[in-house]
């Protein structure tokens, strides 16, 4: 994978996340009974991906992080498909753990993939500039999002945010293109 492959995977991935998250937030908030449902909820996500990180990072080394990504992408895929029909806390509960384990795969491959990526005598501004990049793209989609909501359902955002995760596979899973092309159109 390549560091435009990535930048231009992760990019569509933020975005994605960006465009459901606040929505998934009203989601879980309906659901639940209390406050401490939903703090329960988060905090379900947050240690299902704080255990797995140790066992993911040993995976990482045998499987690669190109197939981590494609794993998390074409999960967090199915995921959006199944968020707009969760009728149960319990189900968000069961989601949130999913999540947890998807989650954790994205931020180990994405640092795995990006200090691979990185020419070690610019490695502060490939960075910086691929952060920069991925949280505009982050930026523009939660403030889109609130100006196209009132023409779409939420269940429709959750499934265009499917199609943008099997798009963002699609170009990790794409051959890289050669050394010499990529330094080309680097930085």
């Amino acid at each position: 994978m390549t560091y435009k492959q990535l930048l231009h995977s992760q990019s569509l991935m933020i975005t994605a996340s960006s465009i459901a998250f606040p929505f998934y937030l009203l989601l879980l908030r309906n659901l639940g009974d209390s406050y401490s449902q939903f703090g329960l909820a988060y905090g379900i996500f947050a240690l299902t991906a704080a255990l797995s990180h140790p066992l993911i990072g040993s995976w990482s080394d045998r499987v690669g992080e190109k197939r981590l990504l494609l794993l998390y992408t074409f999960g967090m895929a199915v995921v959006m498909l199944v968020i707009p029909v969760l009728s149960t806390i319990t189900q968000v509960y069961i989601i949130q753990v999913i999540m947890g384990l998807l989650g954790a795969l994205q931020k180990t491959a994405e640092k795995i993939a990006l200090s691979r990526q990185t020419d070690r005598a610019h490695t502060g501004k490939q960075v910086g500039h691929y952060h920069l990049w991925t949280s505009i793209w982050a930026a523009l989609a939660v403030i889109a999002t609130g100006y196209i909501i009132d023409f779409l359902t939420i269940g429709s955002l959750f499934y265009i945010t499917s199609f943008m995760y099997v798009a963002a596979g699609v170009l990790i899973w794409q051959k890289p293109k050669t050394i010499e092309l990529e330094r080309r159109h680097s930085l």
